[in-house]
This record gives C-alpha cells, sequence and structure tokens, in this order.
C-alpha cells in the first residue's frame, strides 16, 4: 500500500487526496450594523465607522475564484544517465517536500558496519565539505523550513520541507547534506552518547522491546538487523565506518529524489547539475529474507506481561495483492488500549475491540499490527496485561487469529467498515505533502514506478471474506514467532502455544 514509515503510520499519513478548495466569493452587500457601539464593539475593533470586512474596496484587485475541483497532479519521473531517478508532482499547496530516498536500510549493514543506519540517521544535516552546521541551520530557519531524516530496515529518508519558492535553497542544500557529509570526528562523538542514552530509553519501552525482538527471533540474517544500534556496535562506529558505508551504497540508481508540489522541470532544472556526477555502480542483490520462526523472553522491571506473537507474509509488496489483503485484515482488527486520550469512537468497532477489550478488563492494550517489506512481510499480535492473566490472553490472541482464519467468520458489515477506513487512512496520508513525496521515492525505489492512488483504493474495493480466511491460513502455515517482555513467569512455553494453531 502507500508506503510511509513510520510511520509514523501519526504512522502516518499531496497530490492524490486533496480536498475539494472552498472558493473565494466576492458581494457587493453591505451588511447592516448597530450604529450604537457596545463594550464588545469596542473591543474587537468593530465601530460603527469602521469599514464591514465584506465591502469590496475601491481599486483593490479580488483574487480570481478557484475552480471546486483541482486536477490532481501526476508524477513525472525523469531518470538521468547515471540511474539516479527525479520525480514530482504538482499541486496547488504553497508549500513543497522535497526529499532524498536511498535504497540502504538497515538489513545491508554488515558484521563490521552494524549500527551504520543508526548513527547517519543522527547525523543527518550536519556539518559538510561545504557547510557548518550552524550555518545549516540558519539557511532552514531564514526560509522557515523543516527537515527531517529516518531510517527503516529498507530505505533511508532525507526530507526538506518549505514554501515552493524556496525550491532552488532545499534542493541546494539537501543534496550537499546528503553528498557531502563532513562526519567531523567531534560531532560523530557527541551523536554515539546520545545514542547510548537513546538505546538505554528504548530498552525499557516494550512496544519497541517487542517489535525488534519480533525480527531478531523471526528472521535469519539480514532482517535480524535492529534499527538501533547495540552497545557494543556504538563501541566499534566512527568515522570511517560511515564514510565506507555511505560510499558503498548511496549510489545513483539506489537513490530518488522526489517533491510533492513542484514543477518537474523546475526540480529537475536545479537537481540534475547536482546529481549527474554520482557514480553508476550497477545495483547490488537485495538481501534475501530467511524466516525461522522463534521465541525471545526477557524478563523486565515490569510488573505486567506484555507478549507479541507473529507470523510471515511471504513475498512482501512484490506479491502486492496479499499485501493489500493483509492491510485490511489489519484494520479489521484493529483493537487498541483500554484507555483512549483523545476520546470514544476510534476503532471502537474492529473486532480485537469489541471481543477482547470490552470483554477483558485485565487486558489493558491489544492490537493487531503488520510490518510489510518489499519480500517479506509480518502480522501478528501485541498485548500488555498482568502478569497472572498472561496464559488467558495468550490463549485469546490465539483464538482471534484462528477465527478471522475460518471461513464465514468475518461477515460483509465488518469487511466494508474495514474496507473504506483503509481507504480513508490512504486518502488522508496522502493530504499530507511529506507523506505524499515519501510515498512517491518509496514507490519508485520498489516498483520503479508510482502506481496511482486509485490503483490501490481498486484493490482495496476487491478484497472479499474469502480473500481474508485465506490470507491467515497461509500466516499461519509459516512458524510462530513469539516475543514476551517484563514479567513472563506464566508465559506459555513456545511449542504449547505453536501447538494451538495446528491442532485439529
Amino acid at each position: 500500500m502507500y508506503r510511509t514509515t513510520a510511520s509514523r503510520l501519526r504512522a502516518v499519513k499531496g497530490g492524490m487526496g486533496h480536498r475539494g478548495l472552498a472558493r473565494f466569493v466576492s458581494t457587493s452587500a453591505v451588511a447592516t450594523k448597530s450604529t450604537s457601539g457596545s463594550f464588545f464593539s469596542w473591543l474587537t475593533g468593530e465601530r460603527s465607522s469602521s469599514v464591514p470586512l465584506d465591502f469590496p474596496l475601491k481599486d483593490i484587485a479580488l483574487p480570481p475564484p478557484l475552480p471546486d475541483y483541482v486536477e490532481p497532479g501526476k508524477t513525472r519521473i525523469t531518470t538521468l544517465p547515471n540511474g539516479l531517478k527525479i520525480a514530482s508532482e504538482t499541486s496547488v499547496n504553497p508549500a513543497a517536500s522535497i526529499g532524498l530516498y536511498v535504497d540502504c536500510g538497515s538489513i545491508y549493514e554488515t558484521p563490521a558496519s552494524f549500527g551504520a543506519t543508526h548513527l547517519l540517521e543522527r547525523m543527518s544535516f550536519k556539518t559538510t565539505t561545504n557547510r557548518s552546521h550552524l550555518r545549516i541551520v540558519r539557511e532552514v530557519e531564514a526560509i522557515g523550513g523543516n527537515v527531517t531524516s529516518s531510517v527503516s530496515r529498507e530505505h533511508m529518508s532525507y526530507t526538506y520541507d518549505a514554501l515552493k519558492t524556496y525550491v532552488p535553497q532545499m534542493v541546494e542544500l539537501l543534496v550537499d547534506c546528503v553528498r557531502n557529509p563532513a562526519f567531523l570526528d567531534w560531532e560523530v562523538s557527541e551523536q554515539l552518547q546520545k545514542m547510548s542514552a537513546e538505546i538505554s530509553e528504548y530498552s525499557k519501552n516494550p512496544q519497541h522491546v517487542l517489535l525488534e525482538a519480533i525480527h531478531s527471533a523471526g528472521y535469519s540474517g539480514p532482517y535480524a538487523n535492529s534499527l538501533l544500534a547495540s552497545e557494543s556496535a556504538v563501541n566499534r562506529l566512527n568515522s570511517t565506518v560511515l564514510e565506507e558505508f555511505v560510499a558503498e551504497n548511496y549510489t545513483a540508481s539506489r537513490m530518488v529524489l522526489a517533491a510533492s508540489g513542484v514543477e518537474h522541470d523546475e526540480l529537475l532544472k536545479y537537481a540534475e547539475p547536482l546529481l549527474s556526477d554520482l557514480p553508476n555502480v550497477p545495483r547490488p542483490s537485495e538481501p534475501k529474507p530467511v524466516y525461522t520462526g522463534g521465541d525471545f523472553r526477557h524478563q523486565g522491571d515490569s510488573g505486567m506481561t506484555h507478549f507479541a506473537l507473529a507470523f510471515e507474509l511471504l513475498g512482501g509488496w512484490a506479491k502486492e495483492k496479499d499485501s493489500i489483503i493483509l492491510t485490511v485484515l489489519q484494520m479489521l482488527m484493529g483493537g487498541g488500549g483500554s484507555f483512549s486520550a483523545g476520546g470514544p469512537g476510534k476503532g471502537m468497532y474492529s473486532r480485537l475491540y469489541l471481543r477482547v477489550l470490552n470483554e477483558h478488563p485485565q487486558i489493558q492494550s491489544f492490537s493487531a499490527f503488520s510490518s510489510i517489506y518489499n519480500h517479506t512481510g509480518l502480522f501478528g499480535i501485541q498485548a500488555s496485561t498482568g502478569s497472572d492473566f498472561a496464559t488467558n490472553a495468550i490463549d485469546i490472541a490465539v483464538r482471534e487469529l484462528i477465527s478471522v482464519a475460518t471461513p464465514g467468520e468475518v461477515d460483509q458489515v465488518q469487511l466494508d467498515r474495514a474496507k473504506q477506513s483503509t481507504k480513508s487512512a490512504i486518502l488522508m496520508n496522502l493530504e499530507s505533502r511529506m507523506v505524499a513525496s515519501e510515498d512517491i521515492g518509496k514507490q519508485i525505489l520498489t516498483y520503479g514506478e508510482r502506481k496511482p492512488v486509485e490503483h490501490f483504493l481498486k484493490a482495496v474495493d476487491e478484497v472479499t471474506a474469502k480473500d481474508i480466511a485465506s490470507i491467515v491460513q497461509k500466516l499461519l502455515s509459516s512458524p510462530l514467532t513469539m516475543a514476551s517482555y517484563g514479567d513472563v513467569l506464566y508465559v506459555p512455553s513456545y511449542d504449547a502455544v505453536s501447538s494451538r494453531f495446528h491442532s485439529k
């Protein structure tokens, strides 16, 4: 589906989802106002002698009214001679988001470079061979811009967001920061210290621990690499490791410059001279996922039990139909926490809310999750509960997964609601120009093109209840991956839980 980091599903998630824009209208009618001024009219400046706000001013030209419907911009792609792709779509938004996306995440790390992508994320927009870090900060501030970076298992992302009148400055600074990092020893040392603090903080976050544990226990090889460097890796990382990693992986054929809200010819004009001299190195074969399943347990200080059960989606985005069905399945199962700070109503009709959270007050959170990559993916349930209810909660998770794998268990009303929610999430995410830019870049890295949003909406509409049961049956046929954290004393054995999915 539309690749969003993150995200930052904020998570997460443009040109393809524009709302109808309200027209500016004017009238020659003058509103009648009271001639007696009250305290409130004085307070708000609405004196009887003031000119009404709807009164047309002499010799002032009004802007032309916008149409009720604006045709979404089409994505245009240009491939430079060295293999680097430049893509963009226009929009009526006064701001633009430009991103440089690299086909290089933690799965490309070797034993010698473990943790390099984590450090690269922290070193983004630091000193380059042309600018000091202070100058970069001042230049971004001067135009009211915003720069961000993120790392996933398959991609590195660098994004610059500002008013579209500053496109030349945005492109030049963005390319400079990605292509010419100085990796000053003192800046690297400073970020390594911050990484150690970050690692310590995340090691106490149950959700983060479970997500990384599911990957490290479920996969053997590159996909087991953590997004967070280990303490031992922090002690080995330095400027030389970063320079070698960037030189090997930041090549033209593995990079896409994508923009939302920028005319393609304008983007090409400024970007091509800055990127055309990148080395034309053949794209290496992508690391292959090796899924094995497994068990992870960590006794933590928490009196709660946090656990996750997951299975592999074979094929990932390479099998697009299966990935879209899985996305609808996640929306169908839903879930969440027993307390919602934002008020009631969010996902309250999902299966896990109705069948689990509403029925078992001992459970604090219970939700479906998925992580989909180019050639593999994970789907499962994660939950938090009191330790004395851990065995029951795991039994409930097993029951819910088996239930959706049973033909006839998912009714059409539930499925239609999940499909509408999925389409709504896609369109609302694409209203963000930063998400639209990221979507363009990552789709091109994955498919070599940017598929229109209508393609995915149509695929969601075509999902049937039979598809849901079939995809869950495929999932449950793969080995179980199980992770638990906190008070794990009452967590059943791996074999006991795994056998539940295959018992007749």
